[in-house]
């Protein structure tokens, strides 16, 4: 009677420690042990299960255990998936958490770093250079929005705020790691070396576009910097990302697959069958996702009720955390673990960075329809990430306003100048929109190039004089 007594009270203890969540324990019931059962038996656990390879109801079946204890004494049944422990009070998960999940920073918003916060150190030739690149990030958004304004190109879309985004999780990759972006990441390229000329070419549509002027400006590209060309529709690219992480892990590369969206995008379904997918087949892929508060005119809370975005990577089981996303060291030390953990552990990774929109979602869009201006200018001025990281950098005896000044000339004229160049560049000729698609082009397509032509020559007036039929 006591060996049984001290049995049940193991079973009990086993299932209140499970129910406390993995935390240090096991989920495995073969390392608890038993009291009064020999050490050599403890593998059969409190119960077991028969398995069977036919479709009867009988595969249910579970094996009566030897202490004759009732069914519903039983603590843990193996289900597919893992086993399960049973508890006798009927408990629905709350909707949401009671507090928010934390947001990792490193830096406050005069620039200190934050006592006691672990972050990847950074030399001084890296941090200039990401400063740098912020710099040239925010005045070419500047200019080529300006550009947009006098009629020079017929579309453009910032990344003010977001700065902090671009260069650090950049300047956190390997240049063989595979970078799938949304249209909010241009700095990316910049860092990996797109020149300030390229990136004129494309917003142009001339003869140097590696697009070949068929898609909208600032839907970059570069093979020869493993940057997959912007799609429009949005979140297409995440399960894409998936598949390209699978294949670096099927080639055993030492390189990963990093993928950005924006808190709209979590609302499509290619974001859910991404994480799915990626949490399956334990794809090395960084899902990175910007919450900069605004979906075009929609905002978070009427987007989703959860805690924001981290939450979702736990649903699919998916290593998540949340990051400020306008303190560069913080971004900087986020990518560089994630992508750490996601070549050498072979697993998925989720990042929310929390930041703000500061500018409109785009050249059509005027965002002081739905949201105070004041609050545009709050976040524009006292939470700026070029700013607050140039104080760090400035704070370390790195840079002085001479510098800063010198700098944002030369960017302003190398600028300039690439736009002149682009203006004057001829455009690609018209044949090339049926090119590319097909070895051999069908007649449908001899057929609406003929069509285009002579729709031309009827109203040659009306056409374009720079672009070469």
């Amino acid at each position: 009677m006591a060996a049984w007594l001290a049995r049940r009270a193991a079973r009990r203890l086993a299932g209140e420690l499970c129910s406390h969540g993995p935390g240090p324990w096991p989920l495995s019931l073969s390392t608890v042990p038993v009291l009064g059962v020999p050490s050599g038996d403890q593998s059969r656990g409190f119960c077991s299960v028969r398995r069977f390879a036919g479709d009867s109801t009988a595969a249910a079946a579970v094996e009566e255990p030897e202490n004759g204890l009732a069914a519903g004494d039983l603590q843990f049944v193996d289900f597919p998936g893992g086993k399960l422990s049973f508890v006798g009070e009927m408990n629905f998960l709350p909707e949401s958490q009671r507090e928010r999940i934390n947001c990792y920073r490193v830096l406050d918003d005069d620039g200190g770093t934050i006592y006691s916060s672990r972050f990847q150190e950074v030399s001084k030739e890296l941090a200039l250079k990401m400063y740098s690149n912020m710099v040239t990030l925010q005045i070419m958004d500047t200019i080529f929005y300006e550009a947009q304004r006098q009629g020079r190109i017929s579309f453009y879309l910032t990344s003010n705020g977001e700065e902090a985004i671009n260069i650090a999780s950049a300047a956190a990759l390997s240049a063989q790691d595979i970078v799938l972006p949304q249209y909010r990441e241009p700095g990316v390229l910049l860092w990996r070396g797109f020149t300030l000329q390229e990136f004129a070419n494309q917003l142009f549509g001339n003869k140097l576009d590696y697009g070949k002027g068929r898609q909208m400006p600032i839907h970059y590209g570069s093979n020869r910097l493993n940057y997959f060309t912007v799609s429009s529709p949005i979140a297409t690219q995440l399960p894409q990302a998936v598949g390209a992480a699978y294949s670096l892990k099927m080639d055993k590369k030492k390189a990963c697959a990093i993928t950005y969206f924006g808190d709209g995008g979590t609302s499509e379904g290619d974001f859910h069958a991404a994480l799915n997918f990626a949490a399956v087949t334990e794809a090395p892929v960084i899902f990175f996702c910007r919450n900069n508060g605004w979906a075009i005119s929609t905002p978070t809370a009427e987007q989703f009720r959860s805690d924001g975005v981290v939450t979702r990577g736990q649903a699919y089981g998916i290593r998540s955390i949340r990051v400020d996303g306008n303190d560069t060291l913080a971004v900087y030390s986020a990518v560089h673990t994630a992508r750490e953990m996601a070549i050498t552990e072979g697993r998925p990774i989720l990042i929310e960075a929390m930041t703000y929109r500061v500018g409109h979602h785009s050249t059509s869009d005027d965002s002081t329809k739905y949201r105070p201006a004041d609050e545009m200018e709050h976040w524009r001025t006292a939470r700026d990430p070029v700013s607050r990281y140039r104080k760090w950098v400035q704070g370390n005896g790195w840079w002085c306003d001479t510098q800063e000044s010198e700098l944002r000339n030369n960017v302003r004229q190398e600028l300039l100048q690439a736009i002149q160049v682009a203006e004057r560049m001829p455009k690609h000729g018209l044949a090339e929109l049926f090119t590319d698609v097909y070895d051999q082009m069908p007649s449908n397509l001899r057929e609406q190039e003929r069509s285009l032509l002579d729709t031309i020559k009827k109203h040659s007036a009306e056409y374009p004089a720079d672009v070469p039929v």
